[in-house]
């Protein structure tokens, strides 16, 4: 989400408290947050459902950017935590359904995009990655997910580059491997 400097600027206003500047800067976030959520989870519904959330967290936390790194950093992780977080709440939700509802299922290959699976497995593995291993999650999230140089994960993480980059390579090595097992590829 490359925001531009008036995005940013009214991120800097809301965070002071200007109102007027939050409902702005909400209305210009929106689309771009609903495709970064899009890209995260297969189904349009959740995307919407994360997209709504991303922004409900947004106008609650405003106050606590402050302001040292730019805000569309900050808004990627909100983002991504958000769509991750609307994951996790759905796959809760269908596990505690009664047994003469559907359950989730894994997606079938005839019916659902590859691509959309292939996410659901993807989101498996960051959720197994998370409860290990929050550390190296955090730093895979920043840099694959939100896009971020390796600097600027280091940055973020207030970690050397060296120890960004390690957890990095550790994190994927996980989630490699846990996408191997979900295929038989081990």
């Amino acid at each position: 989400m490359a925001l531009d400097e008036t995005t940013e600027e009214l991120a800097r206003d809301a965070a002071q408290g200007d109102h007027r500047a939050l409902g702005e800067l909400l209305r210009r976030i929106e689309p771009d947050v609903l495709r970064h959520c899009a890209r995260i989870l297969p189904y349009h519904q959740d995307a919407e459902e994360a997209c709504q959330d991303t922004l409900l967290a947004v106008a609650r936390n405003i106050a606590r950017f402050e302001g040292r790194a730019r805000f569309s950093t900050w808004l990627h992780i909100v983002t991504a935590n958000c769509a991750r977080t609307t994951y996790r709440t759905l796959k809760r939700r269908a596990a505690e359904q009664s047994s003469d509802e559907l359950p989730l299922q894994r997606p079938d290959a005839r019916r659902v995009s590859v691509i959309a699976g292939s996410r659901l497995d993807l989101l498996d593995a960051m959720e197994s990655l998370e409860a290990d291993k929050p550390d190296l999650a955090q730093a895979l999230v920043l840099r694959d997910i939100c896009q971020l140089d390796y600097a600027e994960v280091a940055e973020q993480l207030g970690i050397p580059l060296g120890t960004a980059k390690s957890r990095i390579h550790q994190a994927r090595k996980y989630v490699q491997t846990a996408l191997g097992d979900a295929y038989g590829l081990a």
